[in-house]
Order: structure tokens, then C-alpha cells, then sequence
């Protein structure tokens, strides 16, 4: 359960969702999103305290998670009937580029110089 596939599929549907104009079930998704960004967060927290997880994973996740959580807070705040506020919007889509970054570390890190390694010389025996 602690996969940041299931979130991020929930908030970009929760965005073809508000794109479409279905905002209910933009705000049931984004709630749904929060329960998955929960069980991400403590997964890669616990596995940061462990020793075996990252300090991306678990920054990134917890990120994430704010944000869906301040999304889904002014969405529930928000006039019945009225238009979705900005920032609700505006978190849904900083909570995906969150979860996106690591990929973008992933695909930048060909570019990073690798360390190079020293060369062992054999000893000439006498």
C-alpha cells in the first residue's frame, strides 16, 4: 500500500475530473488521494528510519501529501455550487509534479558525472 502510483492516479483524475467539470467526484478523489499519499508518506518515513529507503522518497511523498491534504481542505471549504477555488487546483497539480520529480532525477541521472575509479597497478615482484 505504499505505492505513489495509486495517489498520482487519483490526482490526475481528480484533474480530468475538475477539466471535465465534475467537481463532486474531483473532491472524492482528491480525499482518496489523501488516504493513498498517507500510507506513501509513512511508508517511505519508515523506510528512510530504517536505513533503506530515501531522503527523496520520503520528502517527496510528505510533500505530496501537504498538498493533497490543503487541496482537499479549501475544496471542502468551498461554496456549493460555486467554482472550484484556484488553490485547490493549484495543490492537485503541485502534488503530481512532486511525485513526477523523482522520475525526472531518474532520467537526468545518465548526465551526472560518475566518480571516477582509482587503477589498481599490480606490484612488480623482484
Amino acid at each position: 500500500m505504499g505505492s505513489r502510483l495509486l495517489p498520482l492516479s487519483l490526482a490526475t483524475g481528480a484533474l480530468l475530473a475538475d477539466a471535465t467539470g465534475l467537481h463532486h467526484i474531483a473532491f472524492y478523489l482528491v480525499l482518496l488521494a489523501v488516504v493513498g499519499a498517507a500510507a506513501a508518506a509513512f511508508v517511505g518515513v519508515g523506510d528512510l528510519l530504517e536505513g533503506t529507503g530515501s531522503l527523496v522518497r520520503a520528502g517527496t511523498t510528505g510533500l505530496a501529501l501537504t498538498l493533497l491534504v490543503l487541496g482537499s481542505a479549501v475544496r471542502a471549504n468551498a461554496t456549493v455550487g460555486g467554482h472550484v477555488p484556484a488553490v485547490a487546483v493549484s495543490t492537485v497539480v503541485a502534488a503530481v509534479l512532486v511525485y513526477a520529480l523523482p522520475v525526472l532525477g531518474w532520467l537526468l541521472e545518465p548526465l551526472a558525472p560518475k566518480p571516477a575509479r582509482p587503477v589498481r597497478v599490480p606490484l612488480a615482484e623482484p
